[in-house]
C-alpha cells in the first residue's frame, strides 16, 4: 500500500477521490490489520499536519476515516470510524474555513451544520453513535463527504491559494 496522499490535479487520482467508497467489510481484515491501518492513517495524517484523513485519500476503496481534534480539556481526541453515516443534522449552519490534504494550498469557506449525530463502527466492529458539534462536526462532515466522492472545493466559497504561513 502506498503511503502518499492522493492529490487533486491528476486525472487518475482525482477519479479515485471522486468515487463513492464501498462499505468496510470487517470479515476481510484481521484485528491486527485493522489496528495497523488505523496507525498508518494516523501517522500519515499527522505527518501532513492534518486533522482528518479518509481511506480513499490514500487509495483505499472503503468507508473509513480518522480524525484528531482538540478537546475541551486542552488535549486531543482521536477517532477511527468505519462505515460512518450522518443520522441527524442540526438546523444551524456556520461558515468555517477548510483546507484538504488532497488539495494542498487551497482554502475556502464551507457552510456546514454546527451539530450532527453520526453512527458507524469502531475498530472492533462495535456500533458507535457520536453527537458532534462545532469544529468536530465540521471535520466529520468533511471526511464523510470524502467517502461519498465529494471534495470541499465542490461546496466552498471564497477559495484562495496560500501556503500555511500566508493564511489569514
Amino acid at each position: 500500500m502506498n503511503n502518499d496522499i492522493l492529490l487533486v490535479g491528476d486525472k487518475k487520482t482525482e477519479k479515485v477521490l471522486r468515487k463513492k467508497t464501498d462499505a468496510f467489510d470487517f470479515e476481510k481484515f484481521t484485528a491486527k490489520e485493522i489496528r495497523d491501518l488505523i496507525a498508518r492513517m494516523r501517522r500519515i495524517m499527522r505527518a501532513a499536519n492534518g486533522i482528518g484523513l479518509s481511506a480513499n485519500q490514500i487509495g483505499l476503496n472503503f468507508k473509513m476515516f480518522v480524525a484528531e481534534t482538540a478537546d475541551p480539556q486542552g488535549g486531543t481526541k482521536f477517532y477511527a470510524i468505519f462505515n460512518p453515516k450522518i443520522e441527524k443534522i442540526g438546523d444551524e449552519k456556520k461558515l468555517l474555513e477548510e483546507g484538504c490534504l488532497s488539495i494542498p494550498g487551497t482554502y475556502g469557506d464551507v457552510e456546514r451544520a454546527t451539530r450532527i449525530t453520526i453512527t458507524g463502527f469502531d475498530k472492533n466492529a462495535k456500533p458507535l453513535r457520536i453527537k458532534a458539534w462545532g469544529p468536530l462536526a465540521h471535520v466529520f462532515q468533511h471526511e464523510i463527504d470524502h467517502l461519498n466522492g465529494i471534495l470541499f472545493i465542490d461546496k466552498a466559497k471564497n477559495t484562495y491559494e496560500a501556503t500555511p504561513t500566508e493564511r489569514p
